[in-house]
């Protein structure tokens, strides 16, 4: 798919990092935020932006002030334990 933005001149170069392609910037912006809403993997997210290997990946993700584990992970991650708790008490049970 193609997509194309008009920007005003005035408010190009002040969206994207001086030095960088102002189409690339949005590019980018898209994408993270896609990801971190988890609407894209980290591995799509690379496909995106051709980001070659996951390492690369994560230091983009640091540059650019990502957190790969969030509050809603660990609200996740202690809802399993619990899971895995209740689990184990039952089958002490039985």
């Amino acid at each position: 798919m193609h997509v194309t933005l008009e920007i005003p001149d005035e408010l190009a170069a002040t969206l994207a990092p001086a030095g960088q392609d102002p189409a690339r910037a949005a590019l980018e912006a898209i994408g993270l935020e896609a990801y971190r809403e988890r609407r894209l993997t980290g591995y799509q997210l690379r496909t995106l932006l051709g980001i070659p290997s996951r390492y690369e990946l994560d230091g983009f993700l640091k540059e650019h002030r990502v957190e790969k584990y969030t509050a809603e992970d660990f609200e996740q991650d202690l809802a399993t334990l619990r899971h895995i708790e209740e689990i184990r008490k039952a089958d002490r049970r039985a």
